[in-house]
C-alpha cells in the first residue's frame, strides 16, 4: 500500500496526468452522449462533437504515455547515483553502466587537491578515467606506519582513490584511519591495505587496478612509476634542493627562483599501463596542482611526455588559480605553460582552461597574507606558445578556501569532446547523446551555483556596509589601504627572517 500511495506524492508528478486522464474521459463521454441523445444534428454540431471527442481521446493517450515516461524517470532517479539534481528525464535512461563504460577515455596527470577536483567532476560523465599520480615523498620524513611496513609514499594514490569513490567521506575516513591500540598502533589502514594487495597480486600496479572493483570506484589510479623517485630543484644561482619542505624556505633566503626541476633516478620507467592509457585517451588533462612538485615530475618520467605528444587526444592544461609561495611567486599564466614546455618541450599542451578571475577580494586578501596571488592572465603571451585558450568560471569557495570547481572543469573538458563528435557528424552517437544531455544539466546547475554565490557575496557586503557606517573616503580607498598595510606586514616579516638568518650565521 505504501508503494501505491507514493504515486500521489507531489514530487512524483503523477497526479497531474491522472487528472488529465479524467478530463479526457469526461470529454469523450460528453461527445458520445451528445451523439446518442441528439435526434437531429447539423454539420457544425457533428464537427463540434467530433472535435471534443478527438481532444479527449488525445488527452487520454498523451497522459498514459506521460505516466509511463514519468515512471521510467523515477526509476532512473532512484537507481542512478550520478544524478546530482535528481530530476531525470526519459533520455536519462542512457545513463546506465554500459554507456558509462563506453564513455570517453580521459587521463588526468598530476597530484594533490587540483587533480582530485578534476577527478570528482569527470566521474559524473564516464567510467574510463585514469589518474596518473606521482610516487615520491619529496624528501619528507617517513611516517611511523611507512617505516614499519616499508611501503611506498602513496598519499597521492590514496587521495585519488578517495576522489573517484562513490562515497568520498566514508572512504576518506577509512583510508586515513590510524589504529590507536595493540600491535597495530600507529599503523595506517591505507598502508596495510596496499601492502596486503601487493602481496596478494605480486604486482603493485595490478593491486591498484583491482582496488577499482573492491572500492566500487569510477575509473582507476596508476602510479606514474613503481620506483620511489626523488624530486630535486635547482635554483638560478646554482643551489640544489632535495626536499620539498625546504624549497620555499631556501628560495626566500636566497631570493632566487627555480631554474629547473629534475628527478632521480632520471631513467625511471613508467608503471605498466601508464603509456597505454595515454595512447588510448580521448583527452589528457594536465594539472591543476603544484607546478614543480605535482605536474612536471610526472612528465619527466621516461616516455610519458613523448607518449602525450604522439597521442591524438585533446591535451588540456588546467591553470592554477593562485601562485604558490616559494615555487611560482609572481608567475603568470604564460610562465606556467612556458615552464612545462622548457622541461619537456612543446606539444604536451594544446588547450589551456583558465579562470575568469572573478573571485571575492576578501578571500584573495587571505592568500595575499601568505604570499600567494592571483595568477596573471597574460593571454597574448600564451597564444605565442601556440596554445588555444578557454576562459571559464573555474573558481569557487569551499570551506573558506579558493578551490577549483570540479563541475566547471569537467564541463569544459567534455564540451571539447562533444564539439569534436559534432564536427564528425556523430550527433546520433550514444556517447554524444549521453555527454550532451549531462552537459546541459551541468551547465544549468553551474548557473544556479554562480547566482547563489553572487547573492551571498552581495549580502555579505551589504551587512558590512550596515555595520561600518564609514565615510565615503574610507569606503573608496579601504581596499588600497588594506593592501598597503598587508605589504608593510610582509616587509616586516621578511626583515625579521633576514635578521634571524644573519644571527644564525
Amino acid at each position: 500500500m505504501k508503494g501505491f500511495f507514493r504515486w500521489f506524492k507531489s514530487n512524483t508528478k503523477i497526479k497531474r496526468w491522472i487528472f488529465l486522464i479524467i478530463v479526457g474521459i469526461v470529454l469523450c463521454c460528453y461527445g458520445m452522449a451528445e451523439v446518442l441523445t441528439s435526434n437531429q444534428m447539423e454539420f457544425i454540431d457533428v464537427a463540434k462533437i467530433a472535435a471534443i471527442f478527438v481532444v479527449g481521446f488525445i488527452i487520454i493517450i498523451y497522459s498514459i504515455i506521460a505516466i509511463q515516461r514519468r515512471t521510467l524517470e523515477i526509476l532512473v532517479e532512484d537507481t542512478d547515483n550520478r544524478q546530482t539534481d535528481k530530476k531525470a528525464k526519459v533520455k536519462s535512461l542512457i545513463f546506465n553502466k554500459r554507456v558509462y563504460n563506453q564513455g570517453p577515455k580521459v587521463v588526468a596527470i598530476g597530484g594533490g587537491t587540483g587533480l582530485n577536483a578534476v577527478l570528482r567532476g569527470l566521474k559524473n560523465y564516464t567510467d574510463n578515467i585514469t589518474a596518473i599520480v606521482t610516487v615520491s615523498d619529496y624528501g619528507e620524513q617517513k611516517t611511523e606506519s611507512r617505516r614499519l611496513l616499508e611501503t611506498l609514499p602513496l598519499d597521492d594514490v590514496k587521495e585519488s582513490i578517495v576522489a573517484l569513490s562513490s562515497k568520498e567521506d566514508a572512504m576518506e575516513q577509512l583510508m586515513n584511519f590510524k589504529f590507536k591500540y595493540g600491535r597495530l598502533k600507529d599503523l595506517s589502514f591505507s598502508d596495510i591495505y596496499f601492502l596486503a594487495m601487493q602481496d596478494l597480486y605480486k604486482d603493485f600496479t595490478e593491486s591498484v587496478k583491482q582496488s577499482q572493483n573492491i572500492f566500487n570506484m569510477t575509473g582507476k589510479v596508476l602510479p606514474v612509476t613503481l620506483e620511489e623517485i626523488q624530486i630535486c630543484a635547482e635554483l638560478e644561482d646554482g643551489t640544489v634542493i632535495k626536499s620539498k619542505d625546504k624549497i620555499p624556505e631556501v628560495i626566500n633566503d636566497k631570493t632566487s627562483n627555480i631554474s629547473r626541476i629534475y628527478i632521480t633516478p632520471s631513467n625511471c620507467k613508467p608503471a605498466p599501463g601508464v603509456l597505454e592509457a595515454i595512447q588510448e585517451a580521448d583527452a589528457i588533462i594536465i594539472g591543476p596542482g603544484s607546478l614543480y612538485t605535482n605536474v612536471i615530475p610526472n612528465l619527466l618520467v621516461k616516455g610519458v611526455a613523448k607518449a602525450i605528444k604522439e597521442s591524438k587526444a585533446f591535451k588540456v592544461y588546467v591553470s592554477n588559480l593562485m601562485t604558490e609561495p616559494g615555487q611560482t611567486d609572481n608567475y603568470s599564466l604564460s610562465e606556467h605553460i612556458k615552464a612545462i614546455n622548457e622541461h619537456v618541450g612543446k606539444g604536451v599542451i594544446e588547450y589551456c582552461i583558465y579562470d575568469t578571475g572573478e573571485i571575492i577580494p576578501e578571500y584573495i586578501r587571505k592568500y595575499n597574507m601568505e604570499g600567494s596571488e592571483l595568477v596573471e592572465q597574460d593571454t597574448s603571451k600564451v597564444k605565442v606558445e601556440g596554445v588555444y585558450l578557454l576562459q571559464r568560471k573555474l573558481s569557487h569557495i569551499e570551506n573558506g578556501f579558493i578551490r577549483h570547481n570540479p563541475d566547471a572543469i569537467a564541463a569544459s573538458i567534455i564540451q571539447l569532446i562533444c564539439d569534436d563528435l559534432k564536427f564528425n557528424n556523430m550527433e546520433n552517437n550514444t556517447q554524444y547523446m549521453m555527454l550532451n544531455k549531462k552537459l546541459k544539466d551541468s551547465k544549468k546547475s553551474l548557473k544556479k551555483q554562480q547566482k547563489a554565490s553572487k547573492k551571498d557575496s552581495k549580502k555579505g557586503k551589504d551587512k558590512e556596509k550596515g555595520k561600518r557606517g564609514k565615510s565615503k573616503f574610507f569606503e573608496k580607498y579601504e581596499k588600497r589601504m588594506q593592501s598597503i598595510q598587508e605589504s608593510d606586514i610582509k616587509q616586516k616579516e621578511k626583515a625579521k627572517q633576514a635578521k634571524k638568518s644573519q644571527n644564525s650565521k
